[in-house]
């Protein structure tokens, strides 16, 4: 039986239909309209850069330009619709995802235990007992106030004291949540004051959790190699995922495709059995600035695959050797990544460095008066006054 393909054109659009790109970034973007949109993405992921927006808040504005960062805020601290934990980073992610979260807490207390005694400064596992009591007996706190009379070392992730490493590490193995952050801070209480009680004590064998892990990620992806499940939310292993996907194979749950790239080179992957059939739409055709964290670039070698488009964060790279600059955001058209800016907020305004179009992207002036009608709407949100343009921005 042949295995049918998915062309291009139509592998983007579903994909970016599944990231809530294909549509018009309007609705009110705060509760249950936010709530939705964070569901039917899975997670979004947290950074603390902020030259111009941090990467959750502009993942959201992306799909909601009415969207305002403390939106999210009441969902997380008010109303404990979502929770924050790792999926391959921090992320905000459904509140009914916590019971699921569980085998990560199990598997990941296991490896801290194994590795960060090696990796950290001092025995945290002393420590771990003397925080839980501190939160128990005075409520949250930061990793700023553990740990008192401990070394500060440098404060990076590689020189944490022992007490902010055993806080760490009971975040991590879901002992204690954040129930709120001040400013990018984080602040922990115990999981039984912060999850509340239908989510806090259900539980799920593994198996069902494995299930959930690889059919939520295919749901999201619309077709995946077992790989690409088992690292969509970086929770189940690669084996793992691919028992699941044969076995899921075989009791026809799921088909085969090949889905065909950019560059014409088809990859086997999975799907739903009814993916073939969708009739997909093209996205509109409207110009978005996205975050370098956005779920549907997370990927880099699958969006490389889809749209032939090549990113990589510079931050770490010295000034000099840097192609672009030191953070710059991806900008869609429609279906197509038609270039990348490097922006940011600056006395006031919004400091438009350069745009560097993509390869065989034409930059017309109805493009470039697009990109510009973006921008202003990217100031308002980002909290500036007016946008000013670096002489020779357009690459």
């Amino acid at each position: 039986m042949s295995v049918p393909v998915l062309r291009n054109a139509q592998a983007r659009h579903v994909f970016l239909a599944r990231h809530g790109l294909a549509g018009r970034p309007s609705g009110p973007g705060k509760g249950a309209d936010l709530k939705a949109m964070i569901d039917d993405l899975g997670f979004v992921q947290l950074d603390s850069v902020n030259t111009f927006a941090r990467a959750h808040d502009l993942i959201l504005w992306s799909r909601r330009q009415r969207f305002r960062p403390k939106a999210l805020q009441h969902l997380l601290h008010r109303d404990r619709q979502v929770f924050e934990h790792w999926t391959h980073d921090a992320a905000i992610i459904p509140i009914e995802s916590f019971a699921h979260w569980r085998l990560r807490f199990q598997r990941d207390a296991v490896r801290m235990e194994d590795r960060w005694k090696e990796w950290r400064r001092g025995d945290f596992t002393a420590k771990i007992d003397a925080v839980l009591r501190r939160i128990a007996d005075h409520g949250c706190c930061t990793s700023g106030d553990v740990g008192e009379g401990e070394s500060r070392g440098s404060g990076g992730w590689w020189d944490w004291h022992p007490s902010k490493t055993a806080l760490e590490y009971l975040w991590r193995s879901g002992q204690v949540s954040v129930v709120r952050r001040d400013g990018f801070t984080k602040v922990y209480d115990l999981t039984e004051r912060v999850i509340p009680a239908e989510h806090l004590n259900a539980r799920h064998h593994p198996d069902e959790t494995i299930d959930w892990c690889c059919a939520g990620a295919l749901d999201r992806l619309g077709f995946a190699t077992s790989g690409e499940l088992a690292a969509f939310w970086d929770h189940i292993t690669p084996a793992e995922a691919k028992a699941w996907c044969a076995a899921a194979l075989s009791e026809g749950r799921i088909i085969e495709v090949d889905v065909e790239g950019v560059d014409g080179k088809l990859r086997r992957s999975f799907a739903w059995p009814g993916l073939m059939d969708e009739d997909t739409v093209a996205p509109v055709p409207r110009v978005r600035v996205l975050s370098p964290f956005d779920p549907a670039l997370r990927d880099r070698k699958r969006a490389e695959r889809l749209f032939g488009f090549h990113y990589r964060i510079e931050i770490f790279v010295p000034e000099a050797k840097r192609k672009y600059g030191y953070y710059v955001f991806p900008v869609m058209e429609g279906d197509r990544l038609i270039g990348r800016i490097d922006m940011k907020r600056e006395d006031g305004a919004l400091a438009v460095r350069a745009f560097w179009p993509e390869a065989g992207v034409r930059m017309g002036t109805g493009r470039v008066r697009a990109l510009e009608t973006e921008l202003e709407r990217a100031a308002i949100f980002g909290g500036c006054d007016a946008v000013k343009y670096t002489e020779g921005w357009m690459r």
